[in-house]
């Protein structure tokens, strides 16, 4: 039943209850304090008439006796004689021997020791009753009003408060994977509520980027694995339709070539998905020196000069494997666009270490410099798909790097092409 109330019925109730909790107290101190004052009062006047009375009995004897109702009796002194004190005196054996007349709803007792005599004095506490009553009566009359009031403006004012939300739940209730361009409102007020809706609006948009990512990335990866089955299934048409057309052994060759490319598109699209934060686990110190110069080895047996003579030592933390996939996907981009040399260079830079790898190919426009680190993007397609490339390498440096808490960057080379530096906090 609880966990299914509103809010604001919650809040209602624990707002007033805690109101009757508090009222309740208050009230009821508040006449015991009353009273207790009161009483205080009528026990300092009986105390101060006992005092009276026991003077009197120890400079003049024992008073006279007060008339009774009916006047048979005189009376010798009208001080003895009050409606809200009653006195009487006794000896020691308790006997009373002197007493003014019987009041009603007498209460209060005060005693007096004078010689042999004890002087007790009653006090009435009707007047205090009477009061009590007075403050009691519209307080108890008060509190149900004041928690009825209490409800109602708690609710009212949680009612308006929770209206943004309840427009942010309608609204958030109508988003779907398909309207991902909607935004919830946002409230004018700069409270818990608008920054809420901001946070969610921030959400929404990194959603519908990263479904708009999505989508273009699937209809890339799409468009990319269609050529090399295109190519293999003509080649295989080719050969049914008109055996011997082929020259032997051009189907086999034709469908391995095709096949090696789809299988590289599909481990570096295996390696981009595992890339990024949650793909960089193993870390370690890692020497990029030594993944440089096993690159530049490879690249050397395919005929291309390699120039190693800024390698210098470079020690960063980070994945072996992944930092080993940076350094590859950077040469091998760098021999596919080189005329013939490339130059490698591993150095210490402030508190990070500098990767620089370069070419003497024809370099990047400096208008496309960014955009070549997206996934797909070819600058020369025909000459990439020629030289085995899938338009990802670049991509994922980019994502490794980022992973690393480095950066990377193009620039133009020295040697007429593209020169690509990353840098990585050292370890």
């Amino acid at each position: 039943m609880v966990e299914r109330a509103s809010i604001r019925l919650r809040t209602t109730v624990l707002a007033v209850l805690v109101t009757a909790v508090a009222v309740v107290i208050g009230a009821v101190t508040l006449v015991l304090l009353t009273r207790a004052s009161l009483e205080g009062g009528i026990r300092d006047a009986a105390e101060s008439r006992a005092l009276m009375i026991a003077d009197r009995i120890r400079t003049s004897g024992l008073p006279d006796p007060v008339p009774s109702s009916s006047g048979t009796d005189e009376a010798t002194d009208d001080e003895d004689s009050d409606d809200d004190f009653a006195w009487e005196i006794l000896d020691d054996s308790g006997t009373v021997v002197r007493s003014s007349e019987t009041l009603d709803e007498r209460s209060l007792r005060v005693t007096e020791d004078e010689g042999p005599y004890t002087v007790v004095v009653l006090a009435s506490l009707e007047e205090v009753d009477d009061a009590t009553k007075a403050l009691a009566t519209p307080l108890l009359m008060g509190v149900p009003g004041a928690l009825i009031l209490v409800g109602g403006v708690t609710w009212v004012g949680v009612t308006g408060a929770l209206a943004p939300v309840e427009r942010i739940r309608r609204e958030v209730e109508e988003i779907t994977g398909e309207r991902l361009d909607r935004r919830v409102p946002q409230p004018v007020a700069r409270d818990e509520i608008h920054r809420l809706a901001a946070t969610m609006n921030r959400m929404l948009t990194r959603l519908q980027d990263s479904r708009e990512r999505q989508q273009r990335f699937v209809a890339d990866a799409s468009h990319e694995l269609r050529s090399p089955l295109a190519a293999i299934r003509q080649a295989a048409e080719v050969a049914r339709s008109h055996p011997g057309a082929l020259p032997e052994g051009e189907l086999a060759e034709a469908v391995l070539e095709e096949s090696g490319r789809m299988e590289r598109l599909v481990e570096q699209l295996l390696l981009l998905t595992r890339t990024g934060g949650a793909g960089v686990r193993q870390l370690r110190d890692v020497d990029l020196d030594d993944l440089a110069m096993a690159e530049a080895r490879r690249v050397r047996r395919a005929g291309l000069t390699v120039d190693t003579s800024g390698v210098g030592a470079g020690r960063v933390r980070g994945d072996a494997t992944a930092l080993a996939q940076v350094v590859r996907n950077l040469t091998d981009n760098a021999s596919r666009h080189a005329h013939g040399a490339v130059v490698v260079t591993v150095r210490t830079a402030g508190d990070g270490v500098e990767l620089v790898v370069e070419d003497d190919g024809a370099g990047v426009p400096e208008g496309e410099r960014e955009r070549v680190f997206e996934r797909f993007v070819r600058l020369d397609e025909a000459r990439d798909r020629d030289a085995g490339g899938s338009g990802l390498g670049l991509a994922i440096v980019k994502e490794i790097v980022t992973a690393h808490g480095g950066t990377v960057g193009i620039t133009a080379s020295a040697l007429g092409g593209a020169r690509f530096v990353v840098r990585l906090p050292a370890s």
